[in-house]
């Protein structure tokens, strides 16, 4: 039987009060290798807490993430990060890019973390722009680029290292209507290499071009 990629069991987080806050009630998640997700809901519905987790940027209160087969619970601070780097991709709606760094150094930032040789890291960079259609922009500063430019480029970040998951949150959130499907059409390209994805979102639009649609209300999964 295959591992799942991602597995969460009965997981609950709780924020303290008073009156103490459940974001997410005994979730239960399995993503397999190659899964296609979105998570859809409303502002409050536990939507950037549940990136948090799967993200590694926060732990659950009760139950358990396992990653690839691996208890992630017990993972020191330290161990937390050289994972995420090594295994997890992220895309925001706010982009993040270092504004005053050229779009290459953008890209070739998180290979400082991720364990890529030193002399790997030009030329991976570079063919990640070009695969996000950008080859001609290396040399551009993030300002003088459209909004779609720049989650392009904040995508090319996000894979450079070759992840296994990718995180989105709200990736369309900033863009009009065409410029959200062409970079939709670019996740499901990387996604047809082998990319799991998550994305999480609140515009239906998006969240029905998934293999999988879960809803997300008041803490608590189903599946649509």
């Amino acid at each position: 039987m295959n591992t799942a990629l991602v597995e969460l069991r009965d997981v609950t987080r709780s924020f303290p009060g008073p009156p103490e806050v459940q974001a997410l009630k005994a979730v239960n998640l399995k993503a397999d290798a190659g899964d296609y997700i979105s998570i859809v809901g409303p502002s409050g519905s536990g939507k950037s807490t549940m990136l948090n987790l799967l993200g590694l940027l926060d732990r659950p209160s009760v139950g358990e993430y396992r990653l690839a087969g691996s208890l992630t619970g017990d993972l020191t601070d330290d161990e937390r990060a050289a994972v995420r780097a090594r295994f997890i991709g992220f895309v925001f709606q706010a982009f993040h890019l270092m504004p005053r760094r050229s779009v290459l150094d953008n890209v070739l930032m998180p290979m400082l973390y991720s364990g890529v040789p030193r002399k790997e890291r030009e030329a991976r960079a570079r063919d990640a722009l070009k695969r996000v259609g950008l080859g001609h922009r290396i040399e551009f500063f993030p300002n003088s680029l459209s909004g779609g430019e720049r989650q392009r480029v904040a995508i090319a970040r996000a894979v450079v290292s070759g992840p296994k998951l990718l995180l989105a949150d709200e990736p369309t959130g900033n863009l009009d209507q065409t410029t959200s499907g062409e970079v939709m059409e670019l996740f499901e390209e990387l996604n047809d290499d082998g990319l799991t994805l998550i994305v999480i979102t609140h515009d239906p639009v998006v969240a029905r071009r998934a293999r999988r649609s879960i809803r997300i209300a008041d803490g608590r999964l189903s599946e649509l």
